[in-house]
């Protein structure tokens, strides 16, 4: 075992629920209504049809297998994880932390948890320690990302520790799972790019499922590689190009799971402060006498969301969600932003088109400058008459310097749900979150989100 893993390992192990503040167990059930919420907003969606009807094809009983979300099925873990993920993942609302995001990893231990028993105690740590290691790693390989990898690998790993957390593997065992997680799942890049597909959505949950899976084999007694950072062809040599020198020692408060930034709106995190920013001017100018539109960002912002020409004329939901252009015209359009803003006949709206086609976005020197410490946005908008309006902001709602409350979670919740949980449903699933650390197990609250 390398020295990499030898420090995630006691990191994981060492690790217990009295260790936690009373701020960050509240804070693990603030970012586990938000990843429920995302993922019962996504129940009908095709992708998680298609993921609960391969998750299904693996019969288990009830009291032995892991639930799937909003039913009263039950598959193996990894098939269950990966389902339950790809719901979570679909809409991009879910949160997002330095790494990508990692309530992707949640349904991980959730899934080890329902058929063990688990309590909520045991399931809170573990969700500590899902954030903790993605932080931790993630840190290292961050500007991987823009170089042509893919962060599913954060996935993998935060659900291999926290699902070995529940299964209560040992120091080596964990390793072992670690490793089992590493190696076999680095992956490309060329899911975010252009045009998007499925794939963007079930990426992350690929990794929740192959965490599970390394965990699983673990303990069974599987042994993986040795060293898979530290190794010459270890994760260290081909991501980061040179061995890293690990600072981090052991557990201290407060956790990862603070800098986690909520998502006010279904879209990719970069997205996030040019929507609000066209939300409020929406009150201020009518869509029809727009006759100019120019925003600044950072350069930061520009990759992916605005420089790939599939950008200015989405054609799928998974690239409207990730394009500046688009999201800034329907908010201006509509004044809203939600999963109804994504439909194909909303996506092909001529209106939308042709406010896109007024529209400039350049980079800012001094944003730039300042990101990714502040996220600086600025749009400007010119009516027909010449007069401007304009809107500036530094952090996007739900980032922490400008956070969701909690009755803005809950709201995100009952909005996600309200189509298929009834009012009484969303009261006692909330019920049931805002005191997770008393549950004896997981039962009831899959029971109150089944559909």
């Amino acid at each position: 075992m390398d020295r990499t893993t030898e420090r995630l390992s006691a990191l994981v192990c060492d690790l217990h629920y009295d260790d936690l503040t009373p701020q960050t167990v509240h804070q693990v059930k603030r970012v586990l209504v938000d990843t429920l919420a995302c993922a019962m907003g996504a129940y009908l969606s095709e992708p998680a049809k298609i993921a609960r009807h391969l998750a299904s094809t693996v019969k288990s009983a009830g009291e032995h297998g892991a639930r799937i979300l909003g039913t009263r099925d039950a598959s193996s873990p990894e098939l269950a994880g990966f389902a339950n993920a790809v719901m979570v993942r679909y809409l991009d609302y879910n949160d997002m932390s330095g790494g990508g995001h990692p309530s992707d990893s949640i349904p991980g231990p959730l899934a080890v948890a329902y058929p063990r028993g688990s309590d909520g105690r045991a399931v809170i740590t573990a969700l500590v320690v899902n954030y903790e290691v993605a932080r931790q790693v993630g840190g290292h390989v961050q500007q991987t990302f823009q170089r042509g990898w893919d962060h599913g690998i954060l996935r993998a790993l935060g659900a291999a520790c926290a699902s070995g957390k529940i299964m209560g593997l040992d120091r080596e065992r964990l390793g072992h799972a670690i490793s089992l997680a590493v190696v076999p799942n680095v992956a490309l890049g060329q899911t975010r790019v252009g045009e998007l597909s499925m794939w963007k959505g079930m990426a992350g949950p690929h990794g929740t499922k192959a965490g599970i899976f390394a965990a699983q084999m673990a303990e069974c007694g599987v042994t993986g590689p040795f060293e898979p950072f530290d190794g010459s062809e270890g994760l260290w040599a081909k991501l980061v190009g040179h061995p890293v020198q690990w600072e981090e020692e052991g557990w201290s408060e407060p956790s990862s799971i603070h800098e986690t930034r909520f998502k006010f709106f279904p879209s990719q995190g970069g997205t996030q402060g040019p929507t609000g920013l066209a939300v409020e001017l929406h009150a201020q100018v009518s869509p029809a006498d727009i006759a100019a539109i120019h925003l600044e960002l950072p350069d930061g912002l520009f990759l992916r969301a605005v420089h790939e020409p599939e950008k200015w004329h989405p054609q799928t939901r998974e690239t409207a969600d990730h394009s500046i252009p688009y999201l800034v015209a329907v908010a201006l359009h509509d004044g809203v932003v939600t999963p109804a803003s994504f439909t194909p006949q909303r996506i092909h709206d001529p209106a939308l088109r042709a406010l896109i086609s007024h529209m400039t976005i350049d980079p800012n020197p001094e944003f730039s400058r300042r990101y990714p410490d502040e996220v600086n946005c600025r749009l400007e908008i010119t009516t027909g008459s010449g007069s401007t309006h304009v809107a500036h902001c530094v952090y996007p709602k739900g980032f922490p310097q400008n956070p969701m409350s909690d009755a803005d979670v809950e709201a995100k919740f009952r909005a996600c749900c309200a189509d298929l949980l009834t009012a009484h449903q969303c009261d006692r699933a909330l019920e049931l979150l805002w005191s997770l650390e008393a549950q004896p197990n997981l039962k009831d609250l899959f029971d109150t989100l089944v559909v």
